[in-house]
């Protein structure tokens, strides 16, 4: 549970930091798309490199990183697996039933460096830039919604709170994980069935805590006469900068080397 970094804020001057957080919610889906537009191994290293580049430049430690990264192995490896297998024609490779080829070898690394450097790209988001700024720029992307009568205000109120306090539940769910083992709860033995049973009696625990979260935090905006994003005023205007500029045109160019990449001779 302490490996899980969703929704954690790193504080920082890097320049990632300092990037609009409008800007860097659509700079994130762009990447997203491009990662998922690498059809051979040239275009794939340049997306690699690119987050590599963006990582280093938001001066959080690599260590954070690599937590999160650590909670989706299992998932990365299992796709990877699946792939592999997937394509046993001209295999390269068999035993019995097992069949290995250079198409299954290729898509297993393509997917799995696929989802590494998704995760670590929307991690690059959530550490570098603060709940109240998220807030701020989900709403201004929105905005347009307004005039369907979407309350915009609100939804990213929600969002941001509820990605605000995955960390608060992951480590509520460690103390009493603790708590249920110095009583003598066993966890780790036993089948998958003996396991999910045993999780029980943290769930029940877990859920009442996080009602009880969810009541302090609406009584509270209540006390303070929130009423939602109507007249409200912000103390940080959010404006575009020549920093923001800059990252839209680094972004732009990587994805133009990648479509270069992509029209090189096929390699995959």
């Amino acid at each position: 549970m302490r490996d899980v970094t969703l929704g954690q804020f790193f504080p920082s001057k890097s320049i990632i930091h300092r990037v609009d957080p409008r800007v860097k919610i659509l700079l994130l889906i762009t990447f997203i798309t491009l990662i998922f537009c690498t059809f051979n191994y040239f275009s794939l290293a340049l997306v690699v490199l690119a987050v590599i580049s963006i990582m280093l430049l938001s001066r959080v430690p690599i260590k954070m990183y690599l937590k999160s990264l650590k909670v989706i192995i299992i998932v990365v490896l299992i796709t990877s697996a699946i792939n592999l297998f997937s394509y046993p024609s001209d295999p390269v490779f068999q035993w019995w039933v097992i069949k290995i080829s250079v198409e299954g070898i290729n898509n297993a690394v393509f997917v799995a460096v696929r989802i590494i450097s998704l995760i670590l790209i929307s991690s690059v988001l959530t550490f570098t830039t603060s709940p109240t700024d998220l807030t701020d720029a989900l709403e201004r992307l929105m905005k347009p919604l307004k005039v369907f009568h979407v309350k915009v205000h609100e939804i990213a109120m929600m969002m941001t709170i509820a990605l605000r306090f995955v960390p608060t539940l992951l480590e509520e769910t460690d103390k009493i994980m603790a708590a249920q083992k110095s009583r003598g709860a066993d966890m780790e033995s036993g089948n998958l069935i003996t396991r999910i049973k045993a999780l029980i009696p943290v769930l029940v625990p877990l859920f009442v805590s996080a009602f009880r979260r969810a009541y302090d935090l609406a009584v509270a905006m209540e006390c303070r006469c929130y009423q939602g994003g109507s007249g409200r005023t912000r103390m940080k205007q959010l404006r575009i900068s020549k920093r923001d500029v800059f990252s839209i045109i680094t972004v732009c160019l990587i994805i133009v080397g990648v479509v270069l990449c992509n029209l090189l001779p096929h390699i995959r």
